[in-house]
């Protein structure tokens, strides 16, 4: 008899560590965009308040909305604390500056802002304003030194929205694995962060989206479909953020070097990498550097695989692929 309750014992502890995992998923808003979180969770816990105390978090750090955050205070000249991540997407945000020949910058602030991109309102925009805003304008002209920010101007500002939500997808993502979910897909605006699989068992689908100012406010027409497990991906576009004035189409991505939006014929760049943060701010240095120039940086680092769309001198839509981004995609479109 004594035998025999041992044997129910152990079937019920097998049973009960045998119990399937569900998968929850999330949706809110963040960052003047929505997110979106899936995950598999044990007794299909849902992590929700958690996930967006993380992502609030990181608001605190570098939101250049919120007055209280430390990036305001810096931009403000505030003695002020760094904190560790304020630190970790700087540093980040300075080695692929170096990398892009300054495509990517943060202190081009200022110049999204005149705008109309930015955390201030636009303004009338002539060269003499733009030739005053250069003077502001380098990586080269901010560093840390014993543990603040050094400006060699004080009217210089840093802006991290081309890098900050990579590595809210990146936090979230290491808070998921800190709960043991193995199989997860963090999505904040469009950067997405995968591990595992889907609840089919699949890698996660992720799709890119034709770069047509028109579609992608209506139906959204997808170009691709990737892959993705165990990597980190971003788009960047100038279909997402732009204005019409005058007749002039004017764009969110805006060349630290000129001042003015950027005018060529790279319409979306798709980014690969083990992390978030880097896909992202990748993403948002190829729309500044163009397409011969980015598929020669792109292939200079190892770590990124690249999805290029162009426009040809027909007006026609046309890709670049890199090697290791064509082994994810599942499908391509006309």
């Amino acid at each position: 008899m004594r035998t025999h309750w041992i044997l129910l014992l152990a079937l019920f502890v097998f049973a009960a560590c045998q119990q399937p995992k569900q998968y929850v998923s999330n949706e809110g808003f963040i960052y003047g965009t929505v997110y979106h979180v899936t995950y598999e969770s044990e007794g299909g816990k849902d992590l929700q308040p958690e996930i967006e105390a993380v992502m609030n978090e990181l608001n605190q750090s570098m939101s250049t909305f919120d007055s209280t955050s430390t990036i305001s205070k810096v931009n403000r000249n505030e003695p002020t604390t760094l904190d560790p991540y304020f630190l970790t997407v700087f540093k980040r945000a300075q080695e692929i500056s170096t990398i892009t020949e300054g495509a990517f910058d943060m202190t081009v602030a200022p110049m999204v802002n005149v705008w109309g991109f930015g955390f201030k309102n636009k303004e009338q925009v002539t060269p003499e304003l733009i030739d005053s805003l250069l003077a502001l304008t380098g990586y080269q002209k901010v560093h840390i030194e014993n543990g603040q920010l050094v400006k060699e101007h004080p009217n210089t500002m840093l802006d991290a929205s081309a890098i900050a939500k990579g590595f809210a997808c990146d936090l979230v993502a290491d808070f998921l694995q800190q709960q043991g979910c193995e199989n997860f897909m963090v999505e904040i605006g469009g950067e997405v962060v995968a591990h595992g699989q889907n609840a089919k068992g699949n890698a996660w689908s992720i799709g890119i989206s034709n770069p047509n100012d028109h579609e992608f406010f209506t139906q959204q027409k997808l170009k691709a479909i990737v892959s993705l497990t165990d990597r980190a991906l971003a788009t960047s576009g100038n279909y997402r953020n732009f204005y019409v004035e005058d007749g002039v189409k004017y764009a969110h991505t805006i060349d630290p070097k000129t001042g003015y939006p950027v005018q060529h014929s790279l319409l979306s760049t798709t980014v690969l990498a083990n992390d978030c943060m880097t896909a992202d701010a990748f993403a948002t240095s190829f729309m500044v550097s163009g397409l011969e120039k980015s598929i020669e940086i792109a292939n200079q680092v190892d770590e990124i695989d690249v999805y290029f769309i162009y426009s040809d001198e027909n007006g026609d839509y046309q890709t670049y692929v890199s090697p290791g981004f064509k082994k994810l995609l599942k499908k391509e479109y006309e």
